[in-house]
């Protein structure tokens, strides 16, 4: 097992309403549809699968609690890297457009990113960002220093 690497493959994001999500990831995100069957969905996306599980349905099969988190209770945030810091601004406005509320308006913050915040129907922190030329400050693996 020492040699076992844990590599992330899927975010499940656990919802109250899987339509409710699947049109909101689809309709107004763009993410395309892979997969879908009763209380779950799957999309595709680049290296990593992000997936919805009805609270209801999860816990039915698989005994994980079903309980809710209050309104405006975020347990996660799941990050979007753009290509450049521009690109934060017009994909702001692109979805403002539709109606999804942003915890944040576009940024530029200390570790050298442009980036903004909005909520999901299941109030899921989303967060698009984009490094300026420079890069990452504080990057461990881009560092001539070295951590002990």
């Amino acid at each position: 097992m020492a040699d076992l690497q844990m590599r992330i493959t899927d975010v499940c994001l656990l919802v109250e309403d899987i339509q409710r999500t699947v049109d909101f990831y689809t309709r107004i995100l763009g993410f395309r549809l892979r997969r879908r069957a009763e209380g779950f969905a799957d999309f595709h996306s680049e290296g990593v699968t992000l997936a919805a599980w009805e609270l209801d349905h999860i816990n039915r099969h698989c005994g994980v609690s079903n309980k809710r988190a209050p309104a405006g209770a975020h347990k996660v945030c799941v990050a979007v890297r753009l290509p450049t810091p521009a690109d934060i601004d017009a994909m702001h406005q692109r979805l403002t457009a539709q109606g999804v509320r942003f915890v944040s308006a576009p940024g530029d913050y200390p570790w050298n990113a442009r980036c903004a915040y909005f909520a999901d129907p299941d109030d899921n922190v989303w967060e698009i960002y984009a490094w300026y030329p420079e890069g990452p400050k504080h990057d461990f693996d881009s560092s001539d220093e070295t951590t002990t």
